[in-house]
């Protein structure tokens, strides 16, 4: 990530003294933790940043790791990977039983050995479309994918296993699974804009099977999918990253990642966010990526990367994690899952103590969000997949200077908000205060429940996520409701047609939206006020089943 965007925030601190402990306890399903750092030889931003400082960062890393016992994965950039200093680093952390595997931004030098032009700015340049795979037709991404794998195994004496990127598209991924086998890679996790990468609407945390079409886009089928599971890496806060810098072009960041003062920086954070983690009724399995790229430099990023490797350390001791490498993890997913799983992220404690819960789900059909905010609650995400999307970026080499990748929106309370008007898909239930939230996993991990008693316990909330789709059902005593869809003014909406059985969307060129199953939907476009639908349950019940195009 741009260096240039640590938070200092660390006032923000006073505010999570008061945070409550979460109410949830751990599933038998297991928290994965992956230790990644990547490694960039050069780092052109700053000139006090040298490449002796990118290397002593690495080493101190590595010195840590080894002296907690913990095992981490490193991914290496082509101009590292040649560096003999680097070679004689890996190849101890090798024997310990790290992982060595492919950082894939594209280099000079990674270039020139392919016999290609260089085009960018520096020997690194982080533009989309010098830097990163999918700047280069499919002939040279699969050269480039040749001429590492060759130096690798020269230098290693094997293929690595597993790839990182802020991103790579479909034609490289297949190809490096295809021919070499690669078990596992990760990619960044959503978000709008920053340092020039837009990634929105995906499976919003763990692993997934990418599209041949499109490696962003969750394939529904083996078929359709490519053999290789892509973790979404540097775990992003579940409540307030969703919504960072809305109504602007670039997001800012409150994640895991180390060096941010509010975030993976900030010892009490750390604390809340493995907490979570660890403790809440997550389904099937919950994951989490740790470390930092060497480009942020060991001076910043020692006390959060320190702090968390204690935590790592702690909770593996204490058998409530599993610390794996990249490839590990992969292959575990792959032993498990056939296609991607249905997984939820569960989080009823608020780090900043504003009495925000939220709730992820996702399949590999759609992801969905629910926001609990005091007494009130809504759909704040819904977004559906299809494999069939075909990036731009398969034939064709992207010519700008970023890269931009979105599913397909049904409720979108990011891109559709302002700071004065935030969208979402609300529950208007007048005569309903609701009480402490239960989570209850369907059999055979198809699903899970959320249930949202009244605080007199006579009447509650159903919401059930499945991979066909989530209904909402009301029992007992909670009078009149329905959900309502408002969006900030002035927005593009993707929405062709609303009517009672069916809300019909179009985007990329492609049809999708969502069936009514139970209930209704009444359009609400053209009369005043900024509601765009309203969702009437029939008896008590709403059934949502989400659609591609042709079914």
């Amino acid at each position: 990530m741009d260096i240039s965007r640590i938070l200092p925030l660390a006032v923000i601190a006073t505010l999570l003294t008061g945070c409550q402990a979460a109410e949830g306890t751990a599933q038998d399903s297991p928290r994965i933790v992956n230790i990644i750092n990547f490694i960039r030889y050069t780092e052109p931003r700053d000139d006090e940043i040298t490449e002796q400082v990118l290397y002593e960062t690495v080493l101190s890393q590595a010195e840590d790791l080894r002296s907690k016992g913990l095992t981490g994965t490193y991914l290496l950039q082509y101009d590292a990977l040649i560096d003999p200093s680097y070679q004689a680093l890996m190849k101890e952390e090798m024997e310990r039983g790290c992982e060595v595997g492919a950082w894939w931004e594209i280099t000079q030098p990674h270039v020139e050995a392919a016999g290609y032009s260089w085009r960018g700015r520096y020997p690194w340049d982080w533009h989309a479309n010098v830097g990163f795979s999918v700047g280069y037709t499919q002939s040279e991404r699969e050269h480039l994918v040749d001429v590492y794998m060759d130096k690798f195994k020269e230098v290693f004496g094997c293929w690595p296993k597993s790839v990182g990127s802020w991103f790579i598209e479909a034609g490289t991924l297949a190809y490096l699974h295809d021919k070499y086998g690669i078990e596992a890679s990760c990619d960044c996790r959503d978000q709008v804009g920053t340092d020039g990468y837009t990634l929105w609407g995906g499976y919003w945390n763990g692993g997934y099977y990418p599209s041949r079409q499109n490696a962003y886009m969750p394939a529904q089928t083996a078929e359709g999918g490519i053999d290789l599971p892509v973790f979404r890496m540097l775990g992003s806060d579940p409540i307030y990253q969703y919504e960072a810098g809305v109504g602007g072009a670039v997001q800012s960041v409150i994640t895991l990642e180390p060096v941010y003062e509010l975030g993976g920086g900030l010892p009490a954070w750390v604390d809340w966010f493995f907490r979570m983690f660890t403790e809440e009724p997550h389904l099937g399995f919950n994951y989490v990526q740790v470390g930092q790229e060497n480009s942020f430099t060991w001076g910043l990023m020692k006390k959060g990367f320190v702090y968390q490797t204690e935590q790592v350390a702690r909770l593996q001791k204490e058998g409530k994690v599993r610390v794996e490498t990249l490839s590990e993890t992969g292959r575990w997913f792959r032993e498990r899952y056939p296609v991607t799983p249905p997984t939820s992220v569960v989080t009823t404690e608020d780090a900043l103590g504003n009495g925000r819960k939220t709730y992820w789900f996702n399949c590999r059909n759609y992801r969905a969000n629910l926001l609990w905010e005091g007494t009130s609650l809504k759909i704040r995400d819904l977004h559906v997949f299809d494999e069939r999307l075909r990036s731009e970026y398969l034939d064709h080499p992207d010519t700008l200077p970023v890269f931009h990748y979105e599913t397909f929106p049904l409720v979108d309370g990011c891109l559709w908000s302002t700071a004065e008007k935030m969208a979402g898909l609300r529950l208007e239930a007048p005569a309903f205060k609701g009480g402490d939230l239960q989570f209850v996993p369907m059999d055979g991990e198809k699903g899970q429940d959320v249930i949202w008693p009244s605080e007199d316990g006579k009447g509650r909330f159903v919401f059930s996520f499945t991979e066909d789709g989530l209904s909402i059902v009301s029992k007992g005593s909670v009078g009149d409701w329905c959900l309502v869809l408002s969006t900030a003014p002035d927005v593009q909406l993707p929405f062709t047609q609303i009517t009672p059985d069916t809300i019909r969307a179009c985007s990329q060129g492609m049809d999708y939206g969502m069936r009514i199953g139970k209930g209704r939907a009444d359009d609400l476009r053209g009369q005043d006020g900024e509601a765009v639908l309203r969702l009437l349950p029939d008896r008590g019940r709403l059934a949502l089943e989400p659609f591609r195009s042709a079914e």
